[in-house]
């Protein structure tokens, strides 16, 4: 089944249909970008920086003009391409292709949790040089399933790539010295819980 699940990962389009089904076509984490930054953007011009944006399944959330999604799979990124006209790049999280300061806010959708906490530590840092003063994050990452009966959610964390699914509250230590945490909830989208944090950036 790992050896299944690893094949349909290298197919974008496949990866992308098995998660739309599994998260209910990401209602919780649509919810969570409309409610914090969507709101948020709409004040004045902002720059936004989708980090580890895989297929670019949010980047409709946002002004074209105002969108940069990264990710390390190339595959990803040229298939997020093919389906919409923002911006996209390859790029290491932990050395940017970025000035000082390029944005005013960064999503991060199931990233951290492929990360162990030394990967996880530099990729704040490096998150924390490329946001302006003031900037904000907001990032969902997996968690374990929060209740007993959510067998499908244990099932799909089993076979999840990710090596490093931390309790919510784990997240935010690795962020702790380059943001604070303004919010911290729990959400389930689909099968999966999640864990939410709004950050700012320690300035």
């Amino acid at each position: 089944m790992q050896a299944f699940l690893t094949n349909i990962a290298q197919r974008p389009a496949l990866w992308a249909m098995l998660r739309r089904i599994v998260e209910n076509n990401y209602v919780g984490e649509r919810a969570a970008i409309a409610d914090e930054l969507t709101p948020w953007l709409q004040t004045k011009p902002r720059r936004f920086l989708d980090f580890g944006c895989g297929t670019g399944e949010f980047a409709s959330s946002f002004p074209q003009h105002s969108y940069m999604g990264v990710d390390l799979s190339q595959g990803y990124v040229r298939y997020a391409a093919t389906l919409s006209d923002h911006r996209f790049g390859v790029m290491n999280g932990n050395a940017l292709a970025f000035g000082d300061a390029s944005f005013d806010a960064a999503l991060i959708v199931g990233v951290i949790h492929h990360l162990d906490d030394a990967l996880a530590q530099i990729t704040a840092r490096e998150l924390h040089r490329v946001l302006a003063p003031g900037g904000e994050i907001l990032m969902l990452e997996d968690i374990p399933a929060q209740d007993w009966w959510n067998l499908p959610g244990r099932l799909m964390h089993w076979l999840d790539r990710g090596d490093a699914i931390r309790q919510d509250e784990d997240y935010g230590r690795l962020f702790a010295p380059y943001f604070t945490i303004q919010r911290r909830w729990t959400i389930r989208s689909g099968i999966c819980d999640y864990a939410v944090y709004r950050f700012s950036r320690v300035d």
